[in-house]
């Protein structure tokens, strides 16, 4: 099937990313498995209500697998537009395969995700936090000072990456989550695997008690990680262990401070910290749309079946606000009960660092109230800009004042 054999698309412009909660709520109502054509010329099918939502990302005949979505990839494009440039080499990760490589490659990673474990990081992630808020004072930008280097001091302790690697790390991957030119999404991509190919070469010849060695030596029923596979694992975890809790504490953060009823009520109680996360992860789900997947067969969501070999655009964000299944859902409610909201996916791809985003969300919005009673934004909302990125829904900046 050709792209001129599909049903229109719907264009997406680049404003959706500032807001897409507006669109989402007309679609759900009006059209709610709907092909569009995003900003980047991509074509997909935007799926936006939650049951709908549900169903796509445990549907065993939707796929994953990276070399079946690259050779798709072509005729879902517009004619004359030069393809992004995604490294391969970072691609042969867990969230890019599907059973049974995926089973496999989950396994090895679990081990370093146990309750246990994640617990153990709570005094580090305090200490962390503790020494961050000891720096900040008068004007700042939120996500600079405490909601990026948290969670970037953590998983690359975690992992093992030195200290001064971590500005480059933090350029490239910013770049390569976001709807960047192909040449910068190729440069950032190349130097993202020279320099993981580079510390995997110094962990082999010097082992650490750290996750990267652990991955490196791991076995599990004799088969080890590939060179490939190393590469793509570190880059997953790199990534995913830090970007999207960056977004979980600055989109918690503001909308605490647009909503002064809720930050006074969490201010009253702190016991309603964890509730408020879950409620912070419904409300401004630091995902979008989760990573890209496609059809195998026709598959039927709602009304709507979609013919084999289509992309899927799955939109966590539009499923949290969804009224059918969230009383209120454009409301925030920090007392609300949360068991099933998608910010962190569903199904065998369930994000297997939920339970450390969860912890060092709580730890750095608990003790950032606790520390400056008086936090308040220093812009109007509306002069907040959000980062260029379908994936991600997060500030480019979050500039508060403490006193």
């Amino acid at each position: 099937m050709s792209i001129s054999d599909r049903p229109a698309a719907l264009h997406i412009e680049p404003d959706f990313m500032q807001d897409p909660y507006s669109l989402y709520a007309a679609l759900r109502e009006s059209a709610p498995v709907r092909r569009v054509e995003m900003p980047s010329h991509f074509y997909g099918w935007l799926v936006t209500r939650y049951a709908d939502v549900r169903t796509a990302l445990a549907d065993p005949s939707v796929s994953k697998d990276f070399d079946g979505a690259v050779k798709l990839a072509e005729r879902h494009r517009s004619e004359g537009v030069e393809p992004g440039e995604f490294a391969a080499e970072l691609a042969a990760h867990m969230l890019n395969t599907d059973p049974p490589d995926h089973t496999r490659l989950r396994k090895l990673v679990n081990r370093a995700f146990t309750v246990r474990r994640v617990e153990s990081l709570r005094p580090r992630i305090q200490q962390i936090t503790t020494d961050l808020l000891d720096t900040m004072s008068g004007d700042v930008d939120l996500l600079s000072a405490l909601a990026f280097p948290l969670p970037m001091t953590v998983i690359c302790e975690v992992l093992g990456v030195p200290d001064g690697d971590r500005d480059d790390f933090r350029r490239w991957s910013a770049t390569l989550l976001s709807a960047a030119p192909p040449e910068e999404m190729r440069a950032a991509g190349e130097s993202m695997v020279a320099y993981l190919l580079h510390l995997i070469t110094a962990k082999r010849a010097n082992p650490a008690d750290d996750l990267l060695t652990a991955l490196i030596q791991a076995s599990e029923d004799n088969d080890r990680l590939t060179e490939p596979e190393l590469i793509s694992m570190a880059f997953l975890l790199l990534v995913a262990g830090h970007e999207t809790t960056v977004n979980l504490i600055g989109n918690g953060v503001l909308a605490l401070l647009t909503h002064p009823d809720q930050l006074a009520a969490l201010r009253a109680d702190p016991s309603l910290l964890p509730s408020a996360v879950e409620e912070f992860l419904r409300y401004d789900s630091p995902v979008n749309l989760a990573t890209l997947r496609y059809t195998t067969q026709p598959l039927t969501l709602g009304d709507n079946t979609i013919p084999e070999g289509e992309f899927l655009l799955i939109s966590l964000g539009s499923a949290n606000r969804d009224p059918a299944r969230f009383p209120a859902a454009d409301s925030l409610d920090i007392t609300r009960s949360h068991s099933s909201h998608m910010a962190f996916g569903h199904g065998i791809h369930y994000c297997v660092g939920a339970p450390l985003a969860r912890m060092e969300a709580e730890t750095a919005i608990g003790y950032l109230l606790a520390r400056f009673p008086n936090l308040h934004l220093s812009v109007a909302p509306t002069d907040l800009r959000y980062r260029h990125s379908p994936l991600l829904r997060g500030l480019e900046e979050l500039p508060v004042r403490l006193a």
